[in-house]
């Protein structure tokens, strides 16, 4: 299997070690070409505005938007999330459209109201999954394909559709590789 990581800005290296932890081969993407071949695609965390710019600039948009609508499965973390929404509140910044969302941008706060909680999430079992919000989006209303995966009080923070994943915290900054391991069996 080889997982193919966003590389054009934000957290790709840590999602890159979380897989080889996994026994995972992963490539980072940059180029169009770079999508050959990858049996699934993770969209690190970042900044989704100029994540979206560099997405147009390297001509990535519509070759990863092609290869989701095909069937590849895709896994959005933070801004990689909001990458992935129908809409973005008060935006009309460039998104891939893949999930049936409604997200709001810094909805938690500003970088120095960040945090980690213990949430639960009852598609990976009873232990909680130590969750890191880092200025971090989240789900304000999903479509009737979206399943929500977990709450942080009323908000939705995760959610799967068909073999799409997003998660409004950064899974990758933790040792717990449940996340990663639920987005490969998509794959």
């Amino acid at each position: 299997m080889l997982i193919g990581v966003l590389a054009l800005q934000g957290a790709f290296r840590e999602h890159q070690e979380m897989l080889a932890s996994l026994g995972v081969e992963s490539r980072q993407v940059r180029k169009p070409e770079q999508l050959e071949g990858i049996n699934g695609l993770i969209i690190p965390g970042g900044e989704s505005t100029t994540m979206g710019k560099l997405l147009n600039d390297y001509h990535l948009f519509e070759p990863i938007r092609q290869r989701a609508l095909e069937g590849m499965p895709v896994f959005g973390t933070c801004a990689g999330l909001i990458l992935m929404a129908r809409e973005i509140i008060g935006s009309v910044q460039p998104r891939l459209g893949l999930m049936d969302m409604v997200v709001e941008r810094n909805a938690f706060g500003r970088q120095v109201e960040s945090f980690e909680v213990d949430l639960g999430v009852p598609v990976l079992g009873e232990k909680p999954l130590r969750a890191v919000f880092i200025r971090a989006p989240y789900i304000v209303s999903t479509g009737p394909g979206v399943e929500v995966l977990a709450r942080y009080g009323d908000k939705i923070v995760l959610a799967r559709q068909g073999q799409f994943l997003a998660c409004a915290f950064h899974p990758e900054l933790t040792d717990d590789s449940r996340l990663h391991r639920l987005f490969l069996e998509c794959c």
